[in-house]
């Protein structure tokens, strides 16, 4: 037998020799770490735009109406239906510099609207208190009554104090 870390012989089922990877377990932890980075960087990059597509889709569905009709027709192309810049601008008989401005003016506004009017964050809150309460439902469903209910009256409260 070898030296430890210059791997184990054995015989295949032909009967040739073959030698198993000398790495042990902290070296092939590292080795696939160090494989993984680059996909690990990839998802959070897509995770990253998925979370932005999402805010972009709250903020249209909340501000959206106070667009134009060409500003809704060419964002609704670019976030929702996933055109490419060129495709639209083709369509559009505009340049595709035109359409990445409008999209981004368009960002712009709904992200202006949002910092005055704070409707997606009370929407947020009012889901994440509905979820709560919810929550103490099923508890007070299970037994413990009196404190699921002063807790379920706290939240309801806060829900009221949103507006």
């Amino acid at each position: 037998m070898s030296k430890a870390g210059s791997g184990k012989r054995f015989r295949q089922a032909d009967g040739r020799k073959k030698r198993e990877s000398g790495i042990g377990k902290a070296g092939g932890f590292l080795f696939l770490f160090s494989l993984t980075l680059p996909r690990f960087f990839d998802m959070l990059t897509w995770v990253m735009k998925m979370e932005k597509i999402v805010w972009q889709g709250l903020l249209y569905d909340f501000y959206g109406e106070l667009l134009t009709e060409r500003q809704r027709h060419i964002y609704e192309d670019v976030v929702f239906n996933d055109l490419s810049l060129s495709e639209i601008a083709r369509e559009e008989g505009i340049s595709r510099q035109g359409v990445h401005d409008l999209v981004r003016r368009c960002d712009k506004i709904l992200e202006e609207y949002e910092e005055k009017l704070r409707l997606v964050k009370k929407f947020q809150k009012t889901k994440e208190l509905a979820g709560q309460v919810e929550e103490l439902l099923d508890e007070y469903e299970r037994g413990s009554e009196k404190e699921c209910l002063r807790r379920a009256r706290e939240t309801a409260r806060r829900i009221v104090e949103i507006s």
